[in-house]
């Protein structure tokens, strides 16, 4: 299905898979709490490899109120430097921690590329797969969402960023591809999310793009997810280290909810969930 293809009315209404449409029925954004059991995360490398440290991260983010834990255990940094881990690596940092961490009761997305830790998480009760890769890299993801019949969000990615291209032309196809893998896998297309990527294989200028001309991906009919939390390009305007970008990662993902983000992927919880409440409460007086 390409993006001319569907209505932008159909976004929300399309969707059937439970979970989502209990996000999609609100007047903002779901938040999707990021958690990296990771050494090497671009943000918070390091902070809560701990098991104990991810867990009262996790209790903290809920108690924000994250709609979501977004679990990773391989840095998928959207710059360079990022170590290649194997499943074995990912699948060593998840098993101290993972169920502890879906017994809080909030659902859980896995991050992950490999189709192995994947199924390992959705098995411990994980109910969110989470590629960074779209379905495009590992063989077996589409299979598995399809058989377990899980949301699955298809972020696009490249392996590097080229701003001689037209970056919305190449998202657009990139999901297009991402469809058709899932069509052909059987996953029903109402519990695919979309996700462009911000940062990953993006200059800081198209990375704006996308925030800008976000809204042009409602056509293809499907939840939008935006991670802008704490990414390069708010550097680019503003120079700040990562932990030092809440401002810039709250007037992006402002920027998204108004071009139509159903989901946004932030570290700071509490203050993303405030910033899209307040923005829904005012716009509402509108009416």
């Amino acid at each position: 299905m390409s993006a001319s293809s569907q209505s932008p009315d159909t976004a929300t209404a399309a969707v059937a898979h439970p979970l989502l449409r209990s996000w999609l029925e609100r007047p903002y954004p779901a938040v999707m709490g990021v958690l990296n059991v990771t050494p090497d995360s671009f943000s918070d490398g390091g902070n809560f490899v701990a098991p104990a440290r991810a867990l009262a991260q996790a209790r903290r983010m809920i108690f924000e109120g994250a709609d979501i834990i977004d679990v990773g255990a391989e840095s998928t940094r959207p710059y360079t430097g990022a170590e290649t881990v194997s499943a074995a690596d990912e699948l060593a940092r998840l098993r101290p921690v993972l169920a502890d961490i879906i017994a809080l009761g909030v659902p859980v997305s896995i991050d992950s590329m490999k189709a192995e830790v994947v199924r390992f998480a959705l098995d411990q009760g994980a109910q969110i797969a989470n590629d960074v890769w779209g379905l495009h890299r590992d063989p077996e993801m589409a299979t598995l969402v399809a058989k377990r019949n899980v949301p699955v969000i298809v972020m696009h990615n490249r392996d590097g960023a080229d701003e001689t291209i037209d970056i919305m032309a190449d998202v657009i196809a990139f999901f297009d591809r991402s469809l058709d893998i899932a069509a052909k896998a059987g996953i029903p297309h109402d519990n695919i999310v979309l996700d462009p990527g911000i940062g990953f294989g993006k200059t800081p200028a198209q990375s704006m793009t996308m925030l800008a001309r976000l809204d042009e991906l409602r056509t293809f009919g499907l939840p939008l997810l935006v991670g802008a939390s704490r990414k390069r390009f708010i550097a680019s305007v503003v120079p700040s280290e990562p932990q030092a970008r809440l401002g810039g990662s709250i007037a992006a993902h402002l920027i998204a909810a108004q071009r139509g983000a159903d989901i946004i992927r932030a570290h700071d919880v509490a203050e993303t969930v405030q910033a899209l409440r307040i923005a829904a409460a005012i716009e509402a007086q509108k009416k």
